[in-house]
């Protein structure tokens, strides 16, 4: 953490040091390392019952499927507030709420590389150092990967088959890829689709595609444009070689294909998995699948690949069904952060503030499905409080993984949502969620209040990467209570709210946390 951030982070919280309890944080801090969580024993005992009754039933542990959409806004599914009435509808996504929980204060981080971190160290990017894609030309100083001990690596030796399917986006060197940090086999793409179709997108980057010079230039940056099968111990065989703008419109296709077969395939066999399925849409530029086009009302690209991903996870749900798994499986569906509105109109919606590289809601806030048959109660909505890191420490418990087991020399952010996800009335466990960008910290979430100390403004309409602007915030941070105002757009202050102390406090502890355990610089 840098040093202005701990001065900034010190001088609110001189500004805001509470004179009344504490009470307002349910939290409790039971392990040094770990973030603090809201006691529910009553609760956790009644799903633990739960499992372990399904355990006596099916005889081995749950199968954990996570499905991953990229780039797609809290507001294109249906059950979101899209879907036919964004001219892009989403049943198989609207069953899956309905059948399941949704949640609608879920959180990942402000763009991929950190979320798909994230989900997988249970640590914040900051304190892995994978703040950010590694892009094009990026040299980094040290392998993030090489003294981490990731969430594919702890199923592994708890029994799980380990499978990723589609982009990967943290590391395509070696040493850095899935099939290196913990996965048993990877079949897709390590770069996002914009990085691979650009060289054969001749409309859109013809400086590049048409110019043979700048094109070896290009290629010699070393993106990687194939579909890759990767396994266990290094193999790697490159199945194909992304060719035309058709190719990237069918890659979706061939990725679904894949785990479905996989999932037949693991279902037959003796032991639990681990699958997660990550789309390469709807992350621009989208394309439209050749034999799959002018699905959406709308007709736009982006439109479409809506309803197309739409399709492969109902296609997905029902290859655990006729497997005979669904009822041992768990299903998470989400985004990996909000709509990149730089690429409109290749790009999604959301109804927040800010988009894609902000933590304004709009950047972070994303769609966040829980599925389990027999398990979760259909027809739960919860707005208690839910971030991505949450997969983590949830996986672990599922698999018999002894938490307390964990490294003792860093810290993890992640905390243990399983008797929120499968109590018939769970409540959540978390009583804060971070939000940083880069190794700035920006804001934090208190049950319905948000402080922001800096914030990412856009210079020009949509331009939330391209043309913004990291800003201080000023004399006091910007509060605002999101259940009067979800958009951000008028503070409360201290002038109207209590809690703008209380939060500032816990944001003062959240950074005292980089004293002893400190953040992770790979030279990005």
């Amino acid at each position: 953490m840098k040093p202005t951030t701990l001065l900034s982070l010190s001088l609110a919280a001189c500004l805001l040091t509470p004179s009344f309890g504490q009470s307002f944080d349910r939290s409790v801090r039971q392990v040094e390392n770990r973030e603090p969580s809201i006691p529910r024993p009553e609760q956790e005992a009644q799903v633990k019952v739960k499992l372990a009754n399904l355990h006596k039933k099916t005889g081995q542990r749950p199968n954990i499927v996570w499905i991953v959409v990229d780039d797609m806004g809290y507001g294109d599914p249906g059950c979101y507030g899209g879907g036919e009435a964004a001219g892009a509808a989403t049943p198989h996504l609207d069953a899956l709420a309905a059948d399941g929980l949704r949640l609608t204060s879920c959180y990942a981080q402000q763009t991929c590389t950190p979320t798909r971190s994230a989900i997988l160290t249970g640590r914040l990017p900051v304190r892995t150092g994978l703040t950010r894609p590694i892009l094009a030309g990026d040299k980094i100083t040290k392998n993030p990967w090489a003294d981490e001990v990731s969430l594919p690596t702890l199923l592994g030796k708890a029994g799980y088959a380990t499978v990723l399917t589609g982009k990967w986006h943290v590391g395509e060197s070696e040493g850095m890829r899935p099939q290196d940090v913990g996965f048993d086999e990877f079949y897709g793409f390590y770069p996002a689709q914009k990085e691979v179709s650009q060289r054969v997108d001749a409309r859109r980057y013809p400086g590049i595609a048409l110019d043979p010079l700048l094109m070896a230039a290009f290629e010699g940056l070393g993106i990687g444009h194939h579909l890759v099968h990767g396994f266990k111990g290094g193999r790697t065989i490159k199945v194909s070689s992304i060719e035309s703008t058709e190719d990237m419109g069918r890659a979706d296709q061939v990725l679904a294909d894949f785990s479905i077969a996989k999932i037949k395939e693991l279902a037959a066999k003796d032991k639990p998995f681990f699958l997660e399925h990550c789309f390469m849409k709807v992350h621009c530029d989208n394309f439209a699948n050749p034999d799959l086009a002018g699905l959406s009302a709308s007709k736009y690209p982006y439109k479409d690949a809506i309803v197309e991903v739409d399709l492969h996870i109902g296609a997905l749900r029902a290859a655990l069904e006729e497997a005979g798994v669904l009822e041992n499986t768990l299903i998470f569906l989400t985004s990996d952060n909000g709509p990149q509105m730089d690429a409109w109109p290749d790009a999604g919606y959301t109804p927040f503030r800010g988009a894609k590289g902000t933590t304004f809601e709009g950047g972070v806030r994303v769609p966040g499905i829980a599925y389990w048959k027999g398990m979760i109660e259909p027809g739960r909505v919860s707005d208690d409080l839910f971030d991505l890191l949450d997969l983590f420490g949830t996986a672990l418990t599922l698999a018999g993984v002894p938490i307390d087991t964990l490294a003792d020399d860093r810290y993890y952010d992640f905390i243990d949502q399983t008797s929120f996800l499968l109590h018939d009335n769970g409540r959540s466990h978390r009583e804060a969620v971070y939000f940083w960008w880069g190794a700035e910290l920006m804001a934090c979430r208190m049950r319905q209040f948000k402080a922001h100390i800096k914030v990412v403004l856009p210079q020009t309409t949509h331009k939330y990467i391209d043309h913004a602007t990291v800003m201080d915030v000023g004399l006091a941070p910007w509060f605002f209570d999101l259940y009067l105002d979800p958009k951000e757009e008028m503070t409360v202050g201290h002038r109207m709210s209590p809690w703008l102390a209380t939060v500032g406090s816990k944001l003062k502890a959240h950074g005292g946390t980089f004293r002893k355990y400190p953040p992770k610089n790979i030279g990005l």
